[in-house]
């Protein structure tokens, strides 16, 4: 479905004035209030389009805080739009860089523009779709040092850094030569989050982003420093060389893949996992304060820690869940070997250590107390002799649905019959299909 309907009747002042007036998002009265607008005289179109940006503005605070209700909002772009504690890191990242000006293509709704004109870099803010970039405007009025141009990033990046647009014949004749600007515009930074949706879904190649990958590799042949979020999943293999890849979780959730080229990239640092985690504290925004773990290598993706495996025998002490950052970036056998521990298999992201290692926010530890061949007979065999009566299912490698086998293996509870929790993590060593009882340690780090 297009953004127009969702935010075309809300740009008039008058409709702005409206929402703006408007209680916060109720789902049980928003019947009443519909009935209630339309009787005051509001077309239909107005209110269905106020009721939506009511709802997505609830919906916002999570990523926005209490920016969000004053924010003009489309579900996609929502979706798209990084978290503002997140893009206030890539602002962070600019401003260290002493980059005053950075052009924000394909801004979207605007969330990283707000963040680097929030932390003093002006922004040229650019976005293809009228209305989003009308959206755009709308939220970025509080920041004098953003302007929006309703542009394409492959037209504004044609007229102001020389890169060819797809379209023209010079962008088929050397890929190799490079742009044709002569000098880059002093201070100017690019940040790019691609489009990777369509109506119809998500896209897969990043030659269909919108702008393709291929724009981005061509931006960064210029030097000009550029950031470029993708999604978390992009295989390893279509990252570009000569960048930082950057993988960022938060509270466990990966968020974003960053690929960061020329002055923005940092010395030593091909691939980072960067985990933000909280202690449940807002700032004055009622955005959550976070703390920031980084854990880099200079190795390429095909290169790293050599280990042997540990396997079955290497299960004992405690075993780590790394954060998904780490995972992605491929930092496992970096961070186990950085905490004195053993890697148990070559495919599987879990390792080992004795009680006294401590990796930090980067994994999420559990002290072993038995190690089982996997069965359903023999899980629910030991169930009933440790009075489990309920389970949290963990698993890596192993191919089986946690429900149905919650369901397969506890015992039925009587009525007022004693009973305990656990932890059971089912992974695959070798050709060996474990279960291992584990129990979370008791000072587990927030977030974590």
């Amino acid at each position: 479905m297009s953004d127009q309907p969702v935010l075309a009747p809300l740009l008039t002042p008058e409709t702005w004035e409206l929402l703006n007036a408007l209680p916060e998002y109720d789902p049980q009265s928003a019947d009443q209030l519909n009935h209630q607008l339309r009787r005051n005289g509001w077309s239909p179109e107005v209110v269905a389009a106020a009721l939506t940006q009511m709802r997505l503005r609830r919906d916002a605070r999570a990523k926005f805080g209490q920016f969000a209700d004053r924010m003009l909002l489309t579900q996609q772009g929502l979706e798209q739009a990084t978290r503002l504690p997140v893009a206030a890191r890539h602002a962070q990242r600019f401003r260290s860089a002493g980059i005053d000006h950075a052009a924000d293509l394909g801004c979207g709704l605007g969330a990283d523009a707000m963040a680097l004109a929030s932390s003093g870099v002006r922004v040229t803010a650019v976005e293809a779709d009228e209305t989003t970039a009308a959206a755009a405007t709308m939220n970025l009025l509080p920041f004098p040092e953003a302007q929006v141009v309703h542009s394409t990033a492959e037209r504004w990046a044609a007229e102001h850094l020389g890169v060819p647009e797809p379209a023209d014949e010079a962008a088929d004749a050397d890929p190799a030569a490079g742009p044709a600007t002569e000098q880059l515009p002093e201070g100017l930074g690019v940040w790019m989050d691609p489009a990777r949706r369509t109506e119809r879904g998500r896209l897969w190649d990043p030659e269909d982003f919108s702008p393709p990958l291929s724009m981005v590799t061509a931006l960064a042949r210029t030097g000009v420093p550029l950031g470029v979020k993708l999604g978390p999943g992009m295989p390893h293999d279509l990252i570009p060389l000569d960048c930082e890849a950057e993988w960022v979780s938060v509270e466990g959730d990966l968020v974003e893949l960053v690929l960061w080229f020329n002055a923005l990239a940092r010395p030593g640092a091909r691939r980072t996992a960067t985990v933000l985690t909280g202690d449940g504290d807002q700032d004055s925004h009622g955005l959550p304060c976070l703390q920031v773990t980084p854990r880099s290598s200079a190795d390429d993706f095909s290169s790293g820690i050599e280990y042997a495996p540990a396997g079955r025998e290497g299960l004992r002490g405690v075993l780590w869940e790394p954060d998904p950052a780490v995972i992605r970036a491929g930092l496992v056998a970096e961070l186990a070997a950085e905490a004195g521990g053993w890697m148990l298999d070559e495919h599987i992201a879990y390792f080992c250590t004795d009680a006294s290692a401590d990796p930090g926010p980067l994994a999420r530890g559990y002290r072993i107390t038995e190690v089982m061949d996997f069965s359903p007979k023999r899980l629910k065999q030991w169930c009933a002799e440790q009075q489990v009566t309920s389970v949290e299912i963990k698993k890596r490698g192993v191919d089986v649905v946690p429900e149905q086998l919650r369901r397969q293996i506890l015992p039925k509870r009587r009525s007022g019959a004693p009973g305990r929790h656990a932890v059971l993590v089912l992974t695959r060593l070798g050709s060996s299909r474990l279960a291992v009882a584990v129990e979370p340690l008791a000072a587990q780090r927030p977030g974590t």
